[in-house]
């Protein structure tokens, strides 16, 4: 290409005309009669040699002219250019999101709370109890949920009752979650109360309990005509990209976030995808003293650890609590494969464990052991919504 291709309009335009139609040409060569190929040829010989010889601008414009009758006359217009075109466009966008997805930056939403304080999941505030709780507009709901990912839930109550129970979990459209809760009046009547946008259940903490309906107990709790049976305000959970490039190029390192697939971990029974920070390495003997410090290979970890230094910066007369930090705890459970500090869990080449921050509310290698590194997706990066105090990179510690 000349250097006056980026000086000269008309010859930036004669040099598309010419490589377009070229390419025109290769497409519908089989499907044009001899002749009207050999004079499609023509045009496209003359255009290219003005362009070659770097003719004036009127002689360029002349060939450009040629090339635009020659299309006309001898190739053959596409059924619906236009939607052809949009389709197209469509196509490489797909593609090219997929490769992004792929190879690149994957979305992920953190499922559950067992890595907070670092990461949320989905929370639930009950507010019933809060006398200066004001239910916002929908103007105002609209711009809560947009930014800080909060949904407004509030039902008032009929007549005097208590919660009875809860109907199965439903997806709409595969996105939104629907939900009854059935709730007993008075008067004997039992009343089916919509939830929209609900949380997911847990096996650990049933949505009664984490909607205020029932107490620690799960003993459902009284509410009276004009009151609220229902609340609160439920906060999505975290939302953030996994970089899915780096570990192309080497290993995970000790202390990292980590995202990875659950099939092949039995107790856990599904084909998920979990978050948690990564303790074991292949080769490591793991095991977690009575201070709340996990020992590597004998070596304990502290505040100097890199990516430690928050996990271990707790009170240690302090009892651990959930959603803190608060090192990370054995637990005395006969599922537990590491129940005591005596014991060790031994790390199998090609494989990891991970315990999730939150050490009083997570299911992690303390429980079903090390996990083939070939799962792993990739490492959390950026959090790209709601807009929060985890906002951006601040999940790399």
């Amino acid at each position: 290409m000349k250097l006056r291709w980026f000086f000269s309009r008309q010859f930036r335009h004669t040099w598309d005309s010419w490589a377009g139609l070229s390419k025109l040409r290769d497409a519908q060569r089989d499907l044009l009669d001899p002749q009207d190929l050999l004079l499609l040829d023509a045009a496209l010989q003359a255009a290219k040699a003005a362009l070659d010889a770097n003719d004036d601008d009127p002689t360029l414009a002349a060939r450009a002219a040629e090339l635009e009758q020659a299309a006309q006359q001898w190739l053959r217009p596409y059924p619906r250019p236009v939607w052809r075109d949009d389709v197209e466009v469509l196509l490489v966008a797909i593609a090219l999101a997929m490769s992004i997805r792929t190879f690149f930056a994957q979305p992920f939403k953190i499922p559950t709370g067992s890595m907070q304080p670092t990461l949320f999941g989905v929370t639930v505030q009950d507010r019933r109890n809060d006398p200066n709780f004001v239910m916002p507009g929908l103007l105002a709901r609209v711009w809560e949920f947009a930014f800080h990912g909060a949904i407004y839930h509030q039902v008032i109550a009929p007549d005097d009752g208590e919660f009875d129970h809860a109907g199965p979990l439903q997806k709409v459209f595969g996105i939104v979650n629907k939900q009854d809760l059935w709730v007993r009046c008075r008067n004997g009547a039992v009343l089916p109360v919509t939830l929209w946008c609900g949380p997911d259940e847990t096996q650990f903490d049933p949505i009664e309990h984490r909607l205020g309906l029932a107490d620690d107990l799960h003993r459902p709790r009284p509410f009276h005509k004009g009151g609220a049976i229902l609340q609160c305000v439920e906060y999505t959970g975290d939302h953030l990209l996994v970089d899915r490039l780096t570990y192309n190029f080497r290993r995970p390192a000790r202390g990292e976030i980590i995202v990875f697939k659950t099939k092949d971990i039995p107790q856990i029974g599904a084909d998920q995808f979990y978050i948690k920070r990564l303790i074991g390495l292949p080769g490591d003997s793991i095991s977690i003293g009575d201070d709340r410090h996990v020992r590597v290979n004998g070596i304990r970890l502290d505040t100097n650890t890199p990516h430690f230094e928050k996990i271990y910066g707790f009170d240690p007369d302090t009892k651990p609590s959930d959603s803190h930090y608060s090192g990370h705890i054995v637990v005395p459970d006969i599922r537990s494969v590491l129940r005591s500090s005596a014991q060790q869990l031994k790390i199998r080449d090609k494989h990891y464990a991970v315990f999730g921050d939150n050490t009083v509310n997570s299911l992690d290698s303390r429980y079903w052991g090390d996990f083939p590194q070939k799962n792993v997706m990739g490492r959390a990066w950026f959090v790209y919504w709601p807009y929060s105090p985890r906002f951006g990179f601040t999940i790399r510690r």
